[in-house]
């Protein structure tokens, strides 16, 4: 199967995600900073959130950019990624009004673990699917930055019973790692 319609839909999902995410954040009654003050979690947990989705949806593009066909397990694989990343404005929105405190943000440790594993299987799915040779086997390697994320993220789920504003900067060191785009798969089409 071609990999168009993944893509659109994907992009789709993707972009109500985002809507979504906007659409949680409340106008202030007022129009002074002091109304502004009470929002400050809600903003910050929005920005990270965002970034996290930008992150897979530019990472999701270079690696579908790198294939060249789909199967039923690569779409059964897809979705559960937009799964895992449809549950962000939930959890974005559940952490943000409750002040980063310790189940909201532990629980959206969770969801950002089960959206890098998501995104893993995809990989592997495509992988297998083109071959051990291809251009994203090849492109991909080790993962160590993968592994590296998820092992924060298992610490930062740990952590946020003790200390969730320390979680909470696990998660956003997580996000700079990823910020700069991968560019392997970039580096290996144009090579």
């Amino acid at each position: 199967m071609g990999k168009g319609r993944l893509e659109a839909f994907s992009d789709g999902v993707i972009a109500i995600i985002i809507t979504i995410m906007v659409l949680e954040l409340k106008v202030p009654h007022g129009a002074t900073w002091d109304t502004l003050l009470p929002l400050g979690p809600v903003m910050l947990s929005y920005v990270l959130s965002f970034v996290y989705v930008g992150i897979y949806w530019n990472n999701h593009h270079h690696m579908m950019h790198a294939v060249s066909k789909v199967n039923g397990s690569v779409l059964w694989a897809n979705l559960h990624l937009l799964f895992w990343l449809s549950l962000i404005p939930f959890v974005t929105g559940w952490m943000g009004e409750n002040h980063f405190s310790t189940i909201p943000a532990a629980i959206y440790g969770v969801v950002l673990t089960m959206s890098a594993l998501a995104y893993m299987l995809l990989e592997k799915v495509l992988i297998k699917l083109h071959g051990a040779n291809s251009a994203l086997a090849q492109a991909v390697g080790k993962e160590r930055k993968l592994w590296l994320s998820i092992a924060l993220y298992v610490l930062g789920i740990a952590v946020a019973a003790l200390h969730p504003w320390l979680s909470v900067c696990l998660y956003a060191a997580v996000a700079l790692v990823w910020f700069i785009p991968d560019r392997r798969i970039e580096t290996r089409l144009s090579s």
